[in-house]
């Protein structure tokens, strides 16, 4: 299976947890990655973390793209990141609008991911590839599917380049979005996001959280393992790969495994898709 694939891991917080963090990557090098990208936290927090992060593989010779979030930044501020990520050799951003930390009202000079978008082109022209959320389920804070559809386009117009989308665990759902975009004029390259199920727990926490929907045949099989994890990750890597191997037949571009900095589960459905395909 010749899919490009990319990888995401966040910034550690330890110096413990970034020794660990290489040996992981050193693991997921050997699926060749065509880059990985560095998340940040709330109201991006943790954006010095993830510039070390993305300098760190990419002198380990795999391409990184940092994510940037705008909400509560000003012009200056993203253009000083900017500055510093073209400095560092960065050809790649994740643009988000991202989340503030509770408590927090509204603010920044960046209403909307399309806004930062289009400052990213209007102050580095087309250095940078831009990748965008892609929200196959409708992002939690959408008025409606028809908005959150035009949301993406709007990012696309302002000069996105490619999409990632939320994770999600039903491909009818992808594709059938993917014909929305299409209908809509938007023929942008749109990488579904994949999450290695490992904890049931872990996982619908996430997805309450983010608004990723579960199937109930999915969730109740969770919830009827209990403790057992070796039957949830077992249970996993069937329905992940499963997903992965329709998104593949359906002509997916490539897929984006979300890591949680681990590399068991990501190595084991590829090489699971890869057997499949001799």
């Amino acid at each position: 299976m010749s899919l490009p694939i990319s990888l995401e891991f966040f910034p550690t917080k330890t110096p413990e947890g970034a020794t660990k963090l290489r040996a992981v990557r050193e693991q997921l090098y050997a699926l060749k990655p065509e880059f990985c990208s560095v998340t940040f936290g709330a109201g991006g927090s943790t954006q010095d973390g993830t510039l070390q992060a993305v300098t760190e593989i990419m002198a380990e010779g795999c391409p990184a793209a940092p994510h940037l979030s705008c909400i509560g930044q000003s012009r200056e501020s993203i253009r000083e990141r900017l500055a510093a990520y073209t400095a560092a050799g960065i050809r790649r951003l994740v643009a988000l609008r991202g989340d503030l930390p509770s408590g927090y009202g509204v603010g920044g000079e960046f209403r909307y991911a399309s806004d930062l978008v289009a400052f990213v082109r209007a102050e580095t022209g087309s250095h940078f590839h831009i990748e965008v959320a892609a929200y196959p389920e409708t992002h939690p804070q959408a008025r409606s599917p028809l908005s959150d559809l035009d949301a993406f386009v709007a990012k696309v117009q302002a000069g996105a380049d490619s999409g990632i989308t939320q994770y999600f665990f039903n491909s009818d759902g992808y594709f059938r979005y993917l014909d929305d975009l299409r209908s809509r004029g938007v023929d942008v390259p749109v990488v579904p996001g994949i999450m290695p199920i490992t904890s049931s727990t872990q996982l619908m926490r996430f997805s309450d959280a983010c608004g990723a929907e579960i199937p109930r045949w999915i969730r109740m099989r969770l919830q009827a393992f209990g403790d057992d994890t070796a039957s949830i990750k077992a249970f996993g890597l069937d329905v992940v790969t499963d997903l992965c191997e329709r998104l593949c037949r359906g002509g997916a571009p490539g897929l984006h495994f979300y890591t949680m900095n681990q590399s068991a589960a990501t190595l084991e459905i590829m090489r699971r898709l890869r057997a499949s395909t001799e």
